[in-house]
């Protein structure tokens, strides 16, 4: 299958310009929807960019490939954040039809329910600004981070089977939070249909010791401020104004999700065989929805999902707890403002051809985005839509979005989760030393504490897309809207 870049077709496929900040990849050979693409014309021209240098993984391709799904309904989607992934590209969105559709270990990827926790507070930037070297330091020994990381919680066996069908519940039975918590909890903490039967014994050891850790990579946790707000009714209702503190975690299911990506491969190569699919990428094996391998695959996910939800709760917990004692301020002054996973595979109620339709929608690397009135929207924030969490870069900028009805007519509830890698993680250690990015950061402002030098310059500003241009494609498409962009003042990363 060959990809043509704009305006040409080399091959048999091309990419046209629909509208301005929508791209589609036109239905071929055997596509059962098109591909439909959110983004301006320089992010489009670096997806081009890879095909032109050949490269075999490029998203373009795997937006094509993931449109060959069974049961797939509208388009194979991408958000402005697209790139490659494994199988799916992440930033990429698929919704599948029950009765008729798949589920694949791709379009959920291997950090199961990898997701942001934003908590609010009464503290200003001026206030950090004063304790901002020691809040770091306090900060980095109290959150456990880096490859291969412990938290103080040790599980037995049966107690992580109880943390994969309690989620966010179980960490606040132990102690960790307030049940408060959970109403601006995605799911409330917690989903449903999650068999611990059907995880292996080797993904729960693995997680004995994981529970409230970071872990590596593009995870973290920020001290931020508002640094500007676009939309003021929206921000009022979210209870967010200029110069306020905001405290986000960005970290997964660990080791668990990543067992369980790994165990189902190989299941689901064998379940396609078995059902005859075709595959065109190894990650991209599934199996129908409603087989028995298919089920027992999502309930994994369901478990992998809770486990991600437990593990950000006690994080969230540590960070409260930690901000509260360096600056003698009372635990209830830092709320959970809202929490939503980004690697996901969700039942959910949309309209297709002007009925509802409860369909599979998976989404890699793209956060559920639900707008005003939606039930799954806590009742707070109900009127003006659920808040979109977006990651930056710790030397940029990071925002806070609402979801919008035409985010649900056109991409089933669904937006960008961050600014989008432009460069590979070993490029970016190629082109960076850390030593300098930590001299060049604080120079800014921000105070980076990391458990990696390497990961450290894998995570460089310059490895991501611009997030403003990101954002701005969403907003002005109206797929979701800005409502505050926010500033790194500390970064906590593994």
């Amino acid at each position: 299958m060959c990809i043509g870049y704009i305006g040409d077709i080399v091959g048999e496929i091309t990419v046209k310009k629909i509208s301005e900040y929508v791209y589609e990849i036109p239905k071929m050979e055997d596509m059962l929807v098109p591909g439909r693409i959110y983004g301006n014309k320089g992010i489009i021209a670096h997806l081009v960019d890879d095909l032109k240098a050949g490269k075999e993984w490029n998203a373009l391709k795997q937006i094509a490939n993931v449109a060959c799904l069974p049961g797939i309904q509208k388009a194979a989607m991408a958000m402005s954040d697209v790139h490659p992934g494994y199988g799916f590209p992440i930033g990429g969105v698929g919704a599948f039809d029950i009765e008729k559709g798949v589920i694949s270990v791709a379009g959920v990827g291997f950090d199961i329910n990898c997701g942001v926790r934003t908590l609010r507070t009464t503290l200003k930037k001026e206030d950090v600004e004063k304790k901002k070297k020691s809040f770091a330091e306090e900060l980095f020994r109290t959150i456990p981070a880096g490859l291969g990381s412990t938290g103080k919680i040790r599980l037995t066996k049966d107690q992580i089977d109880e943390v994969l069908v309690k989620g966010a519940e179980y960490s606040i039975e132990r102690g960790y939070g307030i049940k408060g918590d959970l109403n601006f909890i995605e799911n409330n903490g917690k989903v449903k249909n999650s068999d611990p039967g059907v995880v292996s014994d080797l993904a729960k050891r693995r997680q004995f010791k994981q529970i409230g850790t970071l872990g590596s990579g593009n995870h973290y946790l920020e001290i931020q401020y508002v640094d500007e707000i676009f939309d003021e009714d929206a921000a009022r209702i979210y209870g967010l104004e200029k110069g306020q503190i905001l405290i986000s975690l960005h970290c997964g299911s660990r080791a668990l999700g990543h067992q369980i990506g790994t165990d189902y491969l190989k299941e689901l190569h064998e379940a396609s065989l078995k059902y005859k699919i075709p595959i065109r990428e190894r990650e991209l094996v599934c199996a129908p929805i409603q087989s028995e391998e298919g089920q027992k695959y999502f309930s994994a996910v369901n478990c992998g999902t809770n486990c991600a939800f437990a593990n950000r709760q006690v994080l969230a917990h540590l960070a409260r707890e930690t901000t509260s004692r360096v600056f003698g301020i009372d635990e209830t002054e830092i709320e959970t403002f809202y929490e939503v996973g980004h690697n996901t595979a969700k039942l959910e109620k949309h309209s297709i051809n002007g009925k509802n339709k409860e369909l599979l929608v998976l989404r890699k690397g793209a956060t559920r985005a639900f707008g005003p009135g939606r039930k799954e929207v806590p009742r707070e924030y109900r009127k003006i839509g659920q808040p979109v969490l977006v990651g930056g870069t710790m030397g940029t900028c990071s925002y806070i979005l609402h979801g919008t009805q035409k985010g649900m007519d056109d991409t089933f509830g669904s937006a960008i989760h961050g600014a989008g890698r432009n460069m590979s993680r070993m490029q970016a250690k190629k082109t960076w030393r850390a030593e300098d990015l930590l001299k060049d950061l604080e120079k800014k402002g921000i105070i980076i504490r990391g458990h990696s030098f390497s990961g450290i310059s894998e995570e460089a500003p310059g490895a991501y897309k611009d997030a403003t241009d990101v954002v701005d494609v969403m907003h002005n498409s109206g797929i979701a809207l800005k409502v505050a962009r926010v500033k790194p003042l500390i970064s906590i990363k593994g």
